[in-house]
């Protein structure tokens, strides 16, 4: 159906488009990959709050996911705003009988940057015991470790080891929310490989913030999608959320 490597982001759609599926396939187009999409959730939204979350039904979504696997060969997958338990495990299952083995990035949206909770607080559990066990990388920030981990971040290479001993997959743990001129995302394997990417802290207002955590799992996606390894794809796509094109929308 496409000579592009095909990717597929599951999660919440914005309606200001600044996060979730918008931002996932403007990601995708930027970077050389088909973006494909089932979405979980409608939102009302804008940069500053979440004035409502429609979910949508388990039987939409299960058919959402099966229309693209019937036809495309999705080669990564990356996962965001999944509500709660019974969307987690109605993805889980999906993804299992169709994308066992390939790329899967989840970002573990737990809370938006407005504040409003975004995972029951029941499906945690859920999410560590099925999506996170298929992953290939976990993309955390400082305060979503702090839940998974139920201890606060104090060393943030010690945080992700332990993140990858507990939860057995490969975590990058971002520390865009660390306070500091310079700011570390940690990136450790689940074979032990490991490494620190610095860079500034940018002078960003609210509406740059807003997604960026969306755009630098998407951009991990789509770089996994073509060939590259965890750690250039971790490399790669930090360096592009850098850049001023990944927030362009909102110059």
């Amino acid at each position: 159906m496409s000579r592009l490597p095909v990717c597929l982001t599951i999660g919440g759609s914005d309606s200001c488009g600044g996060a979730g599926i918008q931002a996932d396939l403007r990601v995708f187009h930027d970077l050389g990959v088909q973006g494909c999409s089932a979405i979980t959730a409608l939102t009302a939204q804008n940069h500053q709050v979440i004035t409502r979350i429609e979910p949508v039904s388990l039987a939409q979504l299960d058919a959402e996911l099966h229309a693209i696997f019937d036809v495309y060969d999705v080669l990564a997958v990356k996962t965001g705003m999944l509500l709660d338990a019974a969307h987690i495990a109605t993805v889980s299952a999906c993804l299992d009988l169709y994308h066992a083995g390939k790329p899967l990035v989840v970002d573990p949206v737990l809370v938006s940057s407005s504040g409003r909770s975004l995972l029951d607080e029941g499906a945690l559990d859920t999410l560590k015991h099925t999506l996170i066990q298929q992953a290939t990388l976990l993309t955390p920030n400082l305060g979503e470790a702090s839940v998974l981990l139920k201890a606060d971040v104090v060393d943030a290479v010690v945080s992700a080891r332990q993140l990858v001993n507990d939860l057995g997959c490969s975590v990058l743990l971002k520390g865009g929310h660390g306070s500091g001129d310079v700011l570390r995302d940690v990136w450790v394997s689940v074979d032990g490989e490991s490494d620190v990417f610095s860079h500034p802290k940018q002078a960003w207002g609210d509406f740059q913030y807003h997604g960026t955590g969306c755009r630098l799992a998407s951009a991990l996606a789509a770089q996994l999608a073509q060939n590259q390894g965890l750690h250039d794809a971790c490399k790669q796509a930090i360096a592009y959320v850098q850049q001023p094109r990944a927030y362009e929308i909102h110059a």
